[in-house]
C-alpha cells in the first residue's frame, strides 16, 4: 500500500476551499470551524491515509475525507479515535470475505462487495468515489457512517450504543433506539418504506450508523420522526446539526446501498 501525503502541513486556505465546497458543513459557526480544522489537522497527521495495492491516495483526497472523518467528533475528544490508526482507500467498491452469524446462530460465509467498513481488527475501508460523493446533503455519507461504527466500537463490538458521556443514562439511549428500531424494522418487514435506508434494519449497529448519517446530513428528518433518538445524539455528538442545515425535502435523500 502507498501512504498518501498526510504528513504535510495542513493549509488553511486550502482547507477552507473544500469545506466550502462541502454542503453538510453548510452553517457551523467559527468555533465550531476551528475546532473542525483542529481536527482535520490531527487526522492527517495522526492516521495513515494508504491506498490498497497500488492505488495512490492524492493530499487532497487525504483532506477530503480527513475533515468528513472530523465532524462526528467535532465536540468529542481527539482520542474518541484513538484506537485505530490507517485509512485504506480504494479505486472502487471492494470485495472481502467475512464470516457471520444468522438469527438461528448459524456461522456463514462468503464474499461481499462493500463500499466501506470499520474493521474490528483495525483499519478503516473506504471507496474513494463513494466518499467524494458522500460531502452532499442527501442522507447519505459513507465516511461518516464507519467513523459511527468506529465511535460504537470503542467499548468493544459494534451494537448501536458507544460509551456514553458523563449526565447519560444506558437505559434512556436503549429505551429511544430500542423503540424505534423495533417499530423500523416492524415498517421494513411489511413493506412500508419512508425517508431513512431500510438498511438500517440490519443491525441495532446498523440502525446507529446509518441514523448518525441523516443526523449529520438531514437531521430535521430524525428530529421529527424519532425525536428521543435525536435527543439522545445531540447529547452524544455533542452537536445539534437542525440547528444550522436546511430542513430537505424528501426528494432529496437519496440512499444508496450500504455496506460496512
Amino acid at each position: 500500500m502507498k501512504k498518501a501525503l498526510a504528513g504535510e502541513p495542513i493549509d488553511r486556505a486550502r482547507w477552507a476551499r473544500e469545506v466550502a465546497a462541502m454542503p453538510l458543513l453548510a452553517g457551523l459557526d467559527a468555533a465550531e470551524l476551528q475546532a473542525l480544522y483542529q481536527r482535520t489537522a490531527w487526522l492527517l497527521a495522526d492516521k495513515d491515509f494508504a491506498g490498497a495495492g497500488d492505488y495512490t491516495v492524492s493530499y487532497d483526497m487525504a483532506l477530503c475525507i480527513a475533515i468528513q472523518a472530523a465532524l462526528p467528533i467535532l465536540a468529542l475528544d481527539l482520542d474518541s479515535y484513538g484506537d485505530w490508526q490507517t485509512i485504506v482507500v480504494y479505486p472502487d467498491a471492494f470485495l472481502t470475505r467475512e464470516a457471520w452469524g444468522d438469527e438461528f446462530g448459524l456461522v456463514h460465509e462468503g464474499e461481499q462487495e462493500l463500499i466501506g467498513q470499520a474493521r474490528g481488527d483495525g483499519p478503516l475501508l473506504l471507496s474513494w468515489p463513494d466518499s467524494a460523493h458522500s460531502p452532499l446533503l442527501d442522507g447519505w455519507n459513507v465516511v461518516i457512517h464507519e467513523c459511527a461504527h468506529k465511535l460504537d466500537m470503542l467499548d468493544g463490538t459494534a451494537n448501536g450504543c458507544p460509551p456514553l458521556h458523563a449526565g447519560m443514562h444506558a437505559r434512556d439511549w436503549s429505551d429511544a433506539f430500542g423503540r424505534a428500531y423495533e417499530r423500523f424494522c416492524h415498517d421494513v418487514d411489511h413493506g412500508r418504506d419512508g425517508w431513512l435506508d431500510p438498511y438500517a434494519s440490519e443491525a441495532p449497529a446498523e440502525f446507529f450508523a446509518v441514523l448518525s448519517e441523516y443526523f449529520f446530513e438531514a437531521p430535521h428528518w430524525v428530529r421529527r420522526d424519532y425525536p428521543a433518538v435525536y435527543e439522545q445524539m445531540v447529547r452524544f455528538y455533542r452537536q445539534d446539526p437542525a440547528r444550522r442545515l436546511p430542513d430537505l425535502p424528501l426528494d432529496a435523500l437519496l440512499p444508496p446501498v450500504h455496506a460496512g
